[in-house]
């Protein structure tokens, strides 16, 4: 069964490059992460359940490790999107010294109800839905069968659902896929995403929140729910302690008010920004199979449960983190510049091999003082020393910054 269409437009290793798969296959088998994948639309992931459905290889795919991917300018094009929007400064300035809530418009929410919610999930997703308790919530990734992540989410147990918070520009595909290999299980996928409303909170919020929830969690990635909905404490991003409310539109609408007398509202590039600071990819529209796992450091989030049972592109996940030598990370850069300037997917080149590139922006988002902060995939050599580049051989220089977070000493 081949995987949905919608796939077809996003992916930047679209069918243009399907003939070079067989080529670079054969090649790339002990490369283990050395190298993106050359990752089609046309591969369908493992059927749930399956027994070692993981370890039969796509069609043209190798047997082991991962193919090459050749540059994006020899994809298929892909859909324009709009410039990165460049937030007014005093909306940073809110999240930063005193306190800003922020409407989350860039989400969908997938709710998946039905007594098989959880295992379904469990044979589909990177991380374990079968143990996920109600107070606590998770990262999780949704494979290709060659293991390159088709969408990033947050998880969590709302009543009688499992809901999933993900990109928005992705929602849509990524749900009628999971749904086409729910065969036989009992569960429903369902878009929530017009009855649910997402709010971001950064700074000195408690206070705010505390009209609006009985007790607020107090760990990362912990839950507390009431009848306004959800709130999830995620990474705190510069310094500052960050929220997640998730509830009924009308709940929600009907609070805003009460939190403009205490909080200012800032534009929800603000959060874009601050997800990269915090060092959390998402994985939106441009960067469609693009990366293992590993690559974005799902693994060190918490986002990759590596002794669960099988799920799509399982076996690559596992190889590349116990057989290879994971040879790409995800790092915290800056470039100046105005925001149009950049976009996921663009490519970044290093001084010393300008003639293929180095890595990929995975998310981008306007900087307070100027110019833009990035998270970037690279190969772990180009970090080590010489500069590397946006967009070209000459193009602006990126400065790279400290993660909030430790990457393993053997990356």
């Amino acid at each position: 069964m081949n995987a949905p269409h919608e796939f077809a437009s996003t992916s930047a290793a679209g069918a243009a490059r399907a003939d070079e798969r067989t080529n670079t296959a054969a090649a790339s088998n002990t490369a283990v992460l050395d190298t993106h994948a050359n990752v089609g639309p046309g591969s369908a992931p493992n059927a749930p359940n399956a027994p070692n459905a993981s370890s039969t290889p796509a069609a043209g795919a190798p047997a082991a490790g991962v193919p090459a991917r050749a540059p994006l300018a020899a994809a298929a094009p892909v859909a324009p999107l709009a410039p990165l929007p460049r937030p007014a400064r005093g909306d940073f300035d809110a999240a930063l010294t005193r306190g800003a809530y922020m409407p989350l418009t860039q989400f969908g929410v997938i709710d998946v109800t039905g007594d098989d919610a959880a295992t379904f999930l469990h044979s589909q997703l990177t991380n374990d839905t079968q143990h996920l308790d109600a107070a606590s919530a998770r990262l999780a990734g949704y494979c290709s069968a060659k293991g390159r992540l088709l969408a990033s989410f947050l998880t969590w147990r709302t009543g009688e659902a499992i809901r999933l918070l993900v990109s928005q520009d992705v929602q849509p595909a990524v749900q009628k896929r999971l749904s086409m290999f729910v065969l036989r299980a009992k569960a429903k996928l369902a878009d929530a995403s017009g009855t649910l409303a997402a709010v971001g909170f950064a700074g000195d919020v408690r206070d705010a929140l505390s009209g609006v929830f009985d007790a607020l969690p107090d760990g990362v990635h912990v839950k507390v729910d009431g009848p306004a909905g959800s709130l999830i404490r995620v990474p705190d991003a510069a310094a500052r302690p960050r929220y997640l409310w998730i509830g009924p539109k009308a709940e929600v609408d009907a609070r805003l008010p009460a939190l403009d007398a205490k909080l200012a509202r800032a534009s929800a590039a603000v959060w874009d920004w601050l997800d990269i600071r915090a060092g959390e990819p998402r994985i939106t529209q441009r960067v469609v199979e693009q990366f293992v796992p590993q690559m974005v450091n799902f693994d060190v989030l918490g986002g990759v449960n590596f002794r669960k049972g099988c799920y799509p592109g399982q076996e690559v996940v596992a190889r590349s983190q116990y057989r290879g030598t994971i040879k790409r990370r995800t790092a915290l850069a800056h470039v100046a510049g105005e925001p149009e300037t950049v976009l996921p997917g663009s490519e970044l080149f290093h001084a010393d091999d300008a003639s293929q590139p180095c890595g990929m922006v995975v998310n981008a988002a306007a900087a307070p003082d100027g110019g833009v902060d990035m998270l970037v995939e690279m190969k772990l050599t180009a970090l080590e020393a010489g500069t590397v580049r946006l967009g070209a051989a000459d193009g602006p220089a990126l400065t790279f910054l400290p993660l909030p977070y430790a990457l393993p000493s053997d990356a």
